[in-house]
């Protein structure tokens, strides 16, 4: 689709959770991504390695000045990219994954999904994707939904699934296509395999409003897909003759963003949610008032507009019963109604009202809850504080996340988050507190940045001298990811183990090393001139994870952190500790202000 306007594609962002930009909108030579396709294909004969140094072209795709843009409106400027984390390219084939939110951190690692535009997924296609090669299959509309998780094993590990016995019966494992499939050609054409039918029954029994199954595809060579973190979507399998499937290969890449700066003020159409989606053909008009809610408070908060009054009026005794709505059908009218209060009932009456519900013994109606609060902004800080000191884990959580998006930017509150990451029994509260800090700072304004900025630099770099990582625990309990479960050591997944075959690293994770460094990256990209004795700690910090620490994702984040603190201008220090390190993600560095001369230099390529 053609974005002329800024407010379209937020407004298609927002509501369907899915953008599609043709090949035109990057504003670069198209001959670019017939030399990725053309290396990628030769790379992969060989069973090598691909990613961004032997394939330099891909920095011209992540620098197009039309990505860029659509990125700076969706997930702010100064955008980061996940390091090491499925940036290398996936190839469509004869299996089908099942429906599934990705894991919302790096592999595999539970964080707390945000409602905001705070991490986006970009595809990249360098070929033309036909409707029969495989395109990427996506569930629109259902990215503010989803299913327990806390006690819940199916979606321990971080991606959230529809049909998690999809897994249990072992139909991931079976090929729908190609020479192996026991399916008749007619019915993989046609649609009609066992698979196809049990995919779209998945969906369709969710009950939940405009959710349809939509392939991206026809595609163009060049084009690329946004979508939210949050919304379901699935790896699919090819449907044209498998005897072609050599000599031209579906390939996509897949970049994690996320965001380090607030969403700034801009003008706005004030649309309504009317009219058909022009790209999945579903009435927007059909949604109710509790989904619009949603979609109200989001465009909001990315277009940094104010909050309006309702513009009518709620029943409050309605709004509470459909909050404590039970079963997996009434999640989009519990998280619905809980936005509904945000603007409809009195300030009082809806901070009672989600208050409580924030206590419940339901996980429902406690998420529900959580986004409710982040909507009233400022006024939920109270709620937070005390949901922050509860003897329920899962309270302390919540109340972790919600003084980061939306607390006040205080040292009150900087003081319940610092003792959270420091002191909290909890690994998980613990990591939600360390991404909850990095959100804090990166609301605040310049002068509160500087002060509470250091208080947090100085208790993350505690926190990295006492948080240790642990070997991956699909290694340590000899289980698939998708079945590892809770220890007394690691209450949350702290995600795969994952080298690269990289002398230095070892299959080792911390979520609560991971979030901190995350968070720093956050912290390194606001404009601070920090005192000269934290920026002085806060390297000597980050040297050391680059330089000894075995968990690839902490080092790659760390490098991250770095190249932002000192701006992209790299002195001899930040030169050799960079140069020296076992392995760079150029992807995440080329965000950070890397030039490509530097890979160029350190890896001994040269680009085209």
């Amino acid at each position: 689709m053609s974005y002329v306007e800024s407010d379209e594609i937020i407004r298609d962002f927002v509501s369907r959770g899915l953008v599609v930009l043709g090949p035109e909108h990057l504003s670069i030579d198209d001959a670019v991504h017939a030399r990725i396709y053309q290396k990628e294909k030769a790379l992969f004969a060989d069973k090598a390695l691909i990613d961004a140094t032997s394939v330099l072209e891909i920095v011209d795709v992540i620098n197009s000045p039309g990505l860029v843009a659509a990125c700076n409106t969706l997930v702010g400027e100064d955008w980061a990219i996940v390091p090491f984390t499925h940036n290398t390219p996936f190839v469509s084939g004869s299996n089908d994954q099942h429906w599934h939110k990705d894991d919302n951190g790096p592999f595999n690692g539970r964080k707390h999904r945000h409602h905001q535009a705070i991490q986006v997924e970009m595809l990249y296609y360098p070929q033309a994707v036909a409707a029969d090669m495989g395109p990427t299959a996506t569930v629109p509309y259902s990215q503010y939904w989803t299913f327990n998780h806390e006690e819940n094993h199916d979606n321990f590990a971080g991606a959230d699934h529809l049909d998690f016995n999809y897994q249990i019966d072992g139909m991931e494992r079976q090929p729908i296509s190609g020479p192996k499939s026991t399916y008749d050609v007619e019915e993989i054409v046609a649609r009609a395999t066992k698979h196809d039918i049990r995919m779209r029954d998945a969906v369709d029994n969710l009950d939940w409003p405009l959710v349809t199954p939509f392939e991206a595809a026809p595609l163009d060579p060049g084009s690329v897909v946004l979508y939210s973190h949050n919304l379901f979507h699935r790896g699919n399998h090819r449907r044209d003759d498998w005897r072609h499937w050599k000599d031209h290969p579906r390939f996509m890449w897949r970049f994690w963003l996320f965001r380090t700066r607030e969403p700034k003020a801009r003008a706005t159409t004030g649309r309504r949610w009317t009219g058909v989606d022009e790209l999945t053909g579903v009435d927007r008009g059909d949604a109710d008032r509790l989904t619009t809610a949603i979609w109200d408070s989001q465009y909001r908060w990315l277009t940094a507009s104010q909050t309006p009054a309702a513009d009518e009026p709620e029943d409050i005794e309605s709004l509470r019963t459909a909050l404590e709505a039970t079963g997996d059908s009434a999640e989009p009218r519990r998280v619905g109604a809980a936005y509904r209060l945000a603007t409809a009932a009195p300030t009082d009456v809806a901070l009672d009202v989600l208050g409580q519900a924030l206590r419940s013994h339901r996980e429902s109606v406690r998420r529900a809850a959580t986004f409710g609060l982040v909507a009233l902004g400022e006024a939920a800080t109270p709620t937070y504080l005390d949901a922050i000191t509860s003897p329920v884990k899962w309270v302390r959580k919540a109340g972790a996340f919600g003084l980061g998006v939306a607390g006040s930017v205080d040292s009150i509150v900087i003081d319940h988050l610092i003792d959270a990451l420091h002191h909290d029994d909890s690994l998980y509260v613990r990591s939600v507190a360390a991404d909850a800090l990095g959100c804090l700072i990166r609301r605040a304004d310049d002068d509160r940045q500087r002060s509470l900025g250091v208080r947090v630099i100085d208790a993350f770099i505690k926190s990295l001298e006492v948080e240790t990582n642990r070997l991956a625990m699909n290694l340590a309990q000899g289980r698939s990811i998708k079945f590892v479960r809770p220890t007394d050591e690691a209450d949350v997944c702290e995600g795969i183990g994952i080298t690269y075959n990289v002398e230095g690293y070892k299959p080792v994770r911390s979520i609560a090393r991971e979030n901190v460094l995350w968070a720093l990256v956050i912290v390194a990209s606001q404009r601070i001139d920090w005192p000269p004795e934290t920026r002085t700690s806060l390297r000597r910090a980050l040297n050391s994870v680059i330089e000894f620490d075995e968990n690839i994702f902490a080092a790659g984040l760390a490098m991250d952190a770095l190249v932002r603190l000192l701006r992209g201008d790299l002195d001899a220090e930040a030169e050799a500790v960079l140069a020296n390190a076992p392995k760079r993600s150029w992807e995440a560095l080329i965000r950070s202000g890397v030039g490509v001369e530097r890979i160029e230099a350190w890896e001994g390529v040269t680009a085209p």
